[in-house]
């Protein structure tokens, strides 16, 4: 990390836990992630863009599968992918992001503006907001407390944007053929389990004042 970077994380590591306020350590947004972002609006999604922004539609809830906050954050910092090889042609090499980055006390960080497009979910990243929870392995699973944090972050997030859906990333294959997804590669899919259904009910749960709209069904 550079310099300042390391600056803005000491003061993060030392920031108060037991309030649900949002702090602030941005991952980098260079010009280089700027235009890869636009490049991946445009092959992925065939959106033409000018900025990378977005109109929030959804939350879309993750776990890292990584120990600890400081790795988390490593992982989403980098402007590209660790083994981006720029010579394959329509292989994008923007990092992975998430617009939140939630620890396991419950602390809520923000990586990066709420309406610019984090990559963190195939054919919806033009209209998600993301929202990473470091742990989620056998080993370290996500606590009660990083739940209360999700519970609040979509609390204000469904009270600051137009939000139609709170999904679990194990549930965005079911998405494909609603007008949300984008993805022109019919192949381009993962398989995913984060952040488990049980967490994701009990967010909706909490929220179901905001009557988000159901999950679409497979056919």
């Amino acid at each position: 990390m550079k310099k300042t970077s390391l600056i803005v994380w000491a003061l993060a590591l030392g920031a108060c836990s037991t309030q649900k306020e949002i702090v602030d350590i941005p991952i980098i947004f260079d010009e280089q992630r700027v235009e890869l972002t636009k490049e991946y609006l445009f092959n992925r999604y065939e959106l033409e863009q000018d900025t990378p922004e977005i109109t929030p539609k959804m939350v879309v809830l993750h776990w890292t599968a990584i120990p600890s906050l400081k790795k988390s954050f490593e992982a989403f910092n980098r402007s590209t992918l660790p083994n981006w090889r720029p010579d394959l042609v329509n292989v994008s090499g923007l990092n992975v992001s998430s617009h939140f980055l939630v620890d396991q006390d419950g602390t809520i960080y923000r990586l990066m503006p709420e309406t610019t497009m984090a990559r963190h979910t195939i054919g919806l990243n033009h209209c998600a907001i993301g929202i990473e929870n470091v742990g989620g392995t056998e080993g370290l699973p996500l606590t009660k407390k990083q739940l209360r944090s999700n519970i609040y972050l979509v609390n204000y997030l469904a009270s600051k944007y137009d939000i139609d859906y709170v999904i679990g990333h194990q549930e965005y294959t079911l998405f494909e053929g609603h007008p949300l997804w984008l993805e022109v590669d019919d192949g381009y899919r993962t398989e995913k389990t984060d952040p488990g259904m049980d967490f994701v009910e009990k967010v909706r749960n909490a929220t179901k004042k905001f009557n988000f709209k159901p999950v679409p069904t497979k056919k």
